[in-house]
């Protein structure tokens, strides 16, 4: 599928991160494509299904980047796989961590490109902020990410190379109970019981840098490793998709990957969602809903989450809140709003409501009988906040980045 706006050449459907070694890094790779690459190394079939098997336990389960750890690994097989096979980790280029506890980490890609991963600890879970993209080509408004051309989707090695490398550094790999693989060649999509068990990293949301859901695929096989029985074994009930409004790919997402699903609404009449979302010229509010509405396995015991920025004199007026609930309602949505202060950044062209506003707002919604909770801001401090994510894979004027957003709205027509 096209994407919509102005973009660099970007590889979509690359499944094995580059390395300019010559080996081939195993992150991201699934136990069958770690078994086929074991046979057209010239490893018996035999014996590549069983050292699939044993690798992917190590890699994802426990964690491991050495085959020298491999314990039930014969000895002599560790040096061949190490001369022919890596497991990588994203180099980190900087980690911050805020006043209030939140880290941010800004990552670097063997061919040198940054993006940033974000964790939020709270008393009762820890959310992972994972990034789908090096840049955006979404371009909206309020977000600091979007002032970023689209440089290239990330692989699945480096999707999944960011829960690995979150759990490194909180120092907690899951121990609980973990399917194991089963013998069947088909089956790939077993599904753990994994909870939280005292642990920080709890919950994975993809709302970092890009747009999911122009990167399916790769997300797609990311998730479904995260979800994998026999490995990381995160439940896709603590997993959310965010999506801007990609309204032909929302049920695909639904019957492939099958997680929570949040879209970033942020306005209810087409004037303003136009100018802060400018997808919504490709695919409306109407059409928008109409998707969310048809998302596999929607109920009011897993609800659409809209995420709606909070914007001065823009989209927080007693009418736009009134107009949110008839919108939810029109649909038989069920659904929850967070509500989310806006978070400044420089050269930003909007200001965040006033409190008193956002509290008016978030009341109108709850009398109707909808949760619209205020999300408190986090890692303001080190730009670590909802909107303020963008890497220096790119450095712009500000004159080239007002050209290039320009282009990307006259290409949404």
């Amino acid at each position: 599928m096209q994407i919509p706006g102005h973009i660099d050449p970007v590889v979509t459907h690359r499944s094995i991160t580059p390395r300019g070694d010559g080996r081939i890094d195993l992150m991201g790779l699934n136990h069958l494509q770690i078994r086929q690459l074991f046979e057209e190394s010239q490893l018996d079939a035999k014996a590549a299904k069983l050292r699939s098997k044993q690798v992917f336990h190590w890699i994802y389960h426990r964690g491991v980047t050495s085959f020298e750890v491999m314990t039930d690994i014969a000895k002599t097989m560790r040096p061949w796989l190490a001369d022919r096979f890596v497991i990588g980790r994203p180099e980190v280029v900087e980690a911050q961590v805020s006043t209030d506890g939140t880290r941010k980490w800004l990552l670097r890609t063997d061919d040198a490109q940054d993006y940033e991963m974000v964790f939020i600890p709270d008393a009762d879970r820890g959310t992972l902020c994972i990034s789908s993209q090096v840049g955006c080509t979404l371009n909206c408004r309020f977000c600091h990410t979007g002032t970023m051309r689209l440089v290239r989707n990330l692989t699945p090695g480096e999707i999944v190379g960011q829960v690995m490398l979150a759990r490194d550094a909180l120092g907690e790999w899951p121990k609980g109970n973990m399917a194991s693989v089963a013998d069947d060649d088909e089956d790939d999509d077993d599904v753990g019981h994994y909870t939280a068990d005292g642990r920080m990293l709890t919950n994975i949301v993809l709302m970092g840098m890009g747009e999911p859901l122009y990167n399916f695929d790769n997300v797609r096989d990311a998730m479904k490793i995260v979800m994998h029985g026999d490995g990381l074994g995160l439940s896709r009930r603590r997993i959310t998709l965010s999506t801007s409004g990609v309204v032909p790919m929302m049920a695909r997402a639904g019957e492939e990957i099958n997680v929570n699903l949040a879209v970033s609404l942020h306005a209810v009449t087409k004037e303003i969602r136009d100018e802060i979302v400018p997808i919504n010229r490709k695919y409306g509010i109407d059409e928008l809903l109409r998707a969310c509405a048809e998302y596999p396995g929607v109920s009011n015991a897993r609800r659409i989450t809209f995420e709606y920025v909070m914007l001065k004199d823009k989209n927080d007026s007693d009418d736009d809140a009134h107009e949110l609930v008839s919108l939810i309602r029109q649909y038989k949505l069920p659904a929850k709003v967070n509500l989310i202060p806006f978070n400044p950044w420089p050269g930003a062209i909007y200001e965040c409501s006033d409190p008193e506003r956002i509290k008016r707002f978030s009341n109108i919604i709850f009398e109707a009988g909808i949760s619209a909770p205020i999300r408190t801001p986090r890692g303001r401090d080190i730009m670590a906040a909802c909107g303020q994510l963008k890497s220096s894979s790119e450095k712009k004027s500000r004159a080239e980045l007002d050209r290039l957003a320009e282009e990307k709205q006259a290409a949404l027509g």
